[in-house]
C-alpha cells in the first residue's frame, strides 16, 4: 500500500508528458534551418533584337546556347543572335583554347555566375584573383557545375553509359526450293566521360554480326535417276570486344578479342587474343576516326579437320575506323588486315560498312556489307573461295544512353 501510495504521488500526468516533448522537438534546429535558400531568381536572356527572355540557361554547345522560357518552350540561339546573357546559377565555363585532360582539369575550369556582354563571357568565381574574360568564340562549351562534376569525378555502372544499335533482318521462300535466312548485330561504345567537351579516358566496344540461311530441296526422278535431297546452308559469325585507355587526347593503349566462324570459308573457329596501340585522329560531334595496330595470338580450327590444316599464328591486326553521324544517315565503317608472322600465308583481311536511316524514333533503316578474305583456306569440295561477301537489310533500334 505505501509503495502504490508513492507511485500516485509522483505520477506525471501523460498530457504533460506529450507536451513536454513536443516543446523540446520545436526548440532543436531543423536540419537546413540557418542554410541559406537556394537562389531561385530567373537567368535572363537579351536576344539582339531586345526581346529578353526570363528562365533557365540549359548549356552551350559548340557555338548554341540552349535556353528554357516558360512561354516559349526549349530555344537554341547562336552566339551572334545574343545581346547579353545573366544567369543566377553557377556554371563551368570550358575554353578551348585550355587542353582539359583528367580530374585534376577541374582546377583550370572557372565556375560561377556568368555575365555575357560585348562578345565575351564573364565568370564571377569565389576565389581570387578573378578569371580574364573569355571570347565567346572560345567559349565552347556551358555546362552546369552538377553535370561537371559527375563526369569528371564520376563513374557510370557497368550497365550504364552504353550507345549503339542493333539490327535484326529475315527472308523467307517457299516454293520449289524451301529458302530462310535471318541476320542480326549489335554493337555497342561506352566512352568515359561520356560527353565531346572533355578528353576521353577510356572506351569500352563489343560487336556481334551474324546471319544463317538454308536451302533445302527435296528429292526427285531424273530419267529414272533419283536424284536425292540437298541442303544447302551459309552461316557467318563474329564477335570481338575492346577496352581503349587514353594515354594522351588522341593516343591510346588497347587489349582486343575476337571470333569469326564462316562456314563458307571451312573456318570453324578463329580466336584473336591482343594488344596494342591506337590513335584517334578525327573527333568531333559528327565524326569520329582511328587507326590501330597490335600484336595478338591467332588460332585458326577449320571445319574438315584436315591434318595441317590448323594454325597457332602470332600477327597483328592493322585497322582503321570510321564514324559519321548525319540528320539523315549514320555510316560507319571498319578495315581490317591480320598478318601472320610465323606462317606468311596465314593472312585474313575485312571490310564492313554499315548504312543506318533513322525513321521514328530510336527506329531505323538499315543497309550494311561485309566482305572478308581468308587465304589459307584448306582445300574442300566443293572447292572453298577465298573471299566471301554479304549485303544485308534490316530494321535497327538506336541504343542511347541516358548517363
Amino acid at each position: 500500500m505505501v509503495l502504490f501510495a508513492l507511485h500516485s504521488a509522483f505520477r506525471v500526468p501523460r498530457v504533460s508528458i506529450l507536451l513536454f516533448v513536443a516543446g523540446l522537438a520545436l526548440s532543436l534546429p531543423c536540419p537546413g534551418q540557418n542554410e541559406p535558400a537556394a537562389d531561385t531568381a530567373p537567368d535572363v536572356l537579351v536576344l539582339r533584337n531586345g526581346d529578353t527572355l526570363h528562365g533557365k540557361f540549359v548549356n552551350e554547345i559548340g557555338g548554341k546556347v540552349n535556353f528554357h522560357s516558360d512561354p516559349l518552350g526549349d530555344i537554341s540561339v547562336a552566339w551572334e543572335n545574343i545581346k547579353e546573357l545573366h544567369t543566377a546559377q553557377k556554371l563551368a565555363v570550358l575554353d578551348k583554347t585550355v587542353k582539359l585532360r583528367g580530374k585534376k582539369a577541374a582546377q583550370q575550369i572557372p565556375v560561377g555566375t556568368v555575365d555575357v556582354a560585348g562578345q565575351a563571357v564573364t565568370v564571377h568565381t569565389e576565389s581570387t584573383p578573378s578569371v580574364a574574360p573569355i571570347p565567346v568564340k572560345n567559349a565552347q562549351y556551358i555546362v552546369d557545375r552538377p553535370t561537371l562534376d559527375k563526369q569528371l569525378f564520376h563513374e557510370p555502372g557497368f550497365f550504364t553509359g552504353w550507345n549503339g544499335a542493333a539490327t535484326a533482318g529475315a527472308s523467307l521462300v517457299k516454293a520449289t526450293q524451301n529458302q530462310y535466312t535471318v541476320s542480326a548485330g549489335i554493337g555497342l561504345v561506352r566512352s568515359i566521360p561520356s560527353v565531346a567537351w572533355l578528353d576521353r579516358r577510356n572506351r569500352t566496344s563489343a560487336d556481334f554480326t551474324g546471319s544463317y540461311g538454308k536451302i533445302t530441296q527435296p528429292a526427285f526422278l531424273v530419267g529414272g535417276v533419283l536424284v536425292p535431297a540437298t541442303v544447302t546452308k551459309s552461316a557467318i559469325f563474329h564477335l570481338d570486344g575492346e577496352r581503349d585507355q587514353y594515354l594522351s587526347d588522341g593516343i591510346f593503349a588497347l587489349v582486343q578479342t575476337a571470333f569469326d566462324h564462316n562456314f563458307a570459308q571451312n573456318l570453324q573457329l578463329q580466336q584473336i587474343y591482343g594488344g596494342g596501340l591506337g590513335w584517334t585522329f578525327i573527333k568531333s560531334d559528327k565524326q569520329e576516326a582511328d587507326v590501330k595496330g597490335t600484336i595478338q595470338y591467332e588460332k585458326q580450327k577449320f571445319i574438315d579437320g584436315a591434318s595441317g590444316s590448323n594454325q597457332n599464328l602470332i600477327g597483328s591486326t592493322l585497322a582503321l575506323s570510321y564514324l559519321l553521324h548525319t540528320k539523315l544517315v549514320t555510316y560507319s565503317q571498319n578495315l581490317e588486315f591480320i598478318p601472320s608472322y610465323n606462317t606468311p600465308r596465314a593472312y585474313s583481311a575485312s571490310e564492313t560498312n554499315v548504312l543506318t536511316f533513322p525513321t521514328f524514333k530510336n527506329l531505323g533503316f538499315s543497309v550494311g556489307t561485309m566482305d572478308t578474305y581468308l587465304n589459307n583456306s584448306p582445300p574442300s569440295e566443293p572447292p572453298t573461295k577465298r573471299n566471301s561477301f554479304q549485303f544485308t537489310m534490316g530494321l535497327s533500334y538506336a541504343i542511347k544512353s541516358k548517363y
